[in-house]
């Protein structure tokens, strides 16, 4: 990938970590990481900057929120060194992982809409009656519990599972989540977060600052998208150096 790093002016490492609120430490180890275009040396052996360099800061640091920062530092240095379309696929990635939590989050919400309360009175059912209750097989109940998505006690005087209102409660919500198409070890942490916020009631708030936070990782791309584009505009990428065509 070609780069026009004339700028006319020369910026020291101070300049660039100013802007931000960093160290100069910082944008040095920014530069070993590939997150920086390499930088040029003075006569004397000292790094010097360009505006090519702090476009490349303000896209890294713009990127982050939304993609994390594992993710950012891959971007830039798929970018860096010619990589373009590596880094658009990695935006792909982290775009498509927010999709499937958004996704994930219309579905536990969803399920815990359609959930009863736990009713005060004791409601136990043994393995025979959940099972029909719900539509499944025993086995199926005793596979979710190895899975530790239940917790039926034992009836001491005949050792049969006991599943208590709040089994029924954690063993609808299962079912409705594996209808949805999700695996045991995603619905293991929601059922966990069932149990220790103490209900259903009490996770309202929970899915109200997790759906914020989809929102506010949405705008963030939206916000990294853009310096990221501007970035690539200023280096002049070709977005199909790195692809391989077929041949005739």
């Amino acid at each position: 990938m070609g780069r026009n790093l004339r700028t006319g002016e020369r910026l020291r490492p101070v300049d660039l970590a100013r802007e931000h609120g960093l160290s100069t430490q910082a944008v040095r180890n920014y530069e070993a990481d590939g997150i920086l275009p390499a930088a040029e040396r003075s006569p004397h052996g000292y790094r010097t900057y360009t505006s090519l360099h702090a476009q490349a800061l303000r896209a890294f640091l713009a990127l982050v929120p939304g993609h994390g920062h594992a993710t950012a530092v891959s971007i830039m240095a798929a970018v860096n060194r010619g990589a373009v379309e590596e880094a658009l696929r990695l935006v792909d990635e982290s775009h498509a992982q927010l999709l499937e939590d958004r996704r994930t989050l219309q579905a536990v919400t969803a399920a815990l809409r359609d959930l009863e309360p736990v009713p005060q009175e004791r409601g136990d059912l043994f393995v025979g009656p959940l099972s029909r209750k719900l539509g499944v097989r025993p086995a199926t109940l005793r596979k979710w519990e190895l899975a530790g998505l239940l917790r039926p006690e034992r009836d001491p005087r005949t050792g049969y599972r006991v599943y208590s209102a709040a089994d029924v409660r954690d063993a609808k919500l299962t079912h409705q989540l594996r209808r949805g198409g999700y695996l045991l070890e995603r619905i293991a942490p929601l059922i966990e977060q069932v149990r220790s916020a103490g209900g259903v009631v009490p996770l309202e708030s929970t899915l109200r600052d997790w759906h914020s936070r989809l929102s506010a990782r949405g705008r963030a791309m939206l916000s990294g998208a853009a310096a990221l584009d501007a970035y690539l505009d200023s280096t002049n990428a070709d977005t199909f150096g790195t692809m391989t065509l077929p041949r005739n």
